[in-house]
């Protein structure tokens, strides 16, 4: 039975609003949600304007206004700043379609997002989640050495699913890995990370492989390259094993190898090498993250915290 009430439908989108997402989905082949979110800012203009009032009439005094508004309703910086890109882009559009003869958001200054802390493990979590693969098996070994690799050097997934058997020296304590921008750099193996992948070697690889061949330092069940999907999937489901709290993926693991290395005294400088990161602001950050640690220890121990 239907209700005798009126329903309300979608509130209908203008011409000119439609065209830009048409242009946005068959021309820049954005994806559905992403234009979805683009209708919703510019839906969010059009409720803070006059009814009456052209969208193409829109000056920038106008939509200073509209930000004011949502301050005070208080929309997250985040929010704000992509509804100025959208507005940005909408009206860039219509500045190139002829439609209106000026942008007037293009002087509308985004707010200030600070950046995220990464998240890091604590020493016993990482302890918790090397010691969860049962290393009984092909696939156990396999992944112990990759956790330990991991935390043992630092790498990006991608880094480390793409090395070779050449790449790897532990007669020499090190390994070689390709960076972003084909960047080639030397990180120093740990002794107990570099007896898993000894173990790995010897006995989980040689399983996996079968009579398969591959120049691949790790490999899946039928000898293939691993897929980055398939390494989230596993240090999730060993974070779950271990009881680490914290959502786990392999920018957890990188994070947390550069933060207990500048907990332990290491220089800014030789973290930024080891991370393959070319500008040292991008390192900086852990620099943060050291500083929340000593705010938390201060007020935990200090007597007049």
């Amino acid at each position: 039975m239907t209700s005798s009430r009126s329903r309300k439908g979608p509130a209908p989108v203008e011409p000119l609003v439609r065209r830009y997402l048409d242009h946005l989905t068959a021309e820049r082949g954005l994806a559905r949600n992403t234009v979805q979110a683009y209708a919703q800012d510019l839906l969010l203009l059009r409720r803070s304007l006059p009814p009456a009032r052209p969208l193409e009439s829109v000056r920038h005094d106008d939509l200073l206004a509209s930000l004011r508004g949502m301050r005070v309703t208080g929309r997250s910086p985040r929010s704000v700043a992509r509804w100025i890109v959208t507005v940005r882009g909408f009206y860039g559009h219509l500045l190139e379609s002829g439609a209106v003869q000026e942008n007037p958001a293009r002087h509308l200054e985004s707010p200030r997002l600070l950046r995220p802390l990464p998240k890091v493990l604590s020493s016993r979590e990482v302890e918790a989640l090397l010691a969860a693969p049962d290393r009984g098996d092909a696939r156990g070994l396999r992944d112990a050495a990759m956790l330990e690799m991991l935390y043992a050097t630092g790498f990006r997934v991608s880094e480390m699913l793409g090395l070779r058997l050449a790449d790897l020296h532990l007669d020499a304590g090190y390994v070689r890995c390709t960076g972003k921008g084909g960047k080639e750099r030397v990180v120093p193996l740990g002794g107990e990370a570099d007896a898993a992948v000894q173990k790995y070697l010897a006995t989980g690889r040689p399983a996996l492989l079968g009579e398969r061949r591959s120049n691949l330092l790790f490999v899946n069940r039928r000898g293939l390259e691993l897929t980055r999907q398939s390494a989230w999937k596993m240090i999730r489901a060993y974070g779950r094993k271990a009881r680490v709290k914290a959502p786990l993926s392999p920018h957890v693991v990188r994070h947390s190898f550069a933060t207990h290395l500048l907990e332990h005294g290491a220089d800014l400088r030789s973290v930024q090498i080891l991370l393959g990161h070319a500008d040292i602001s991008t390192t900086e950050i852990y620099t943060h993250v050291n500083r929340e640690r000593l705010k938390r220890l201060y007020r935990s121990f200090h007597p007049r915290a």
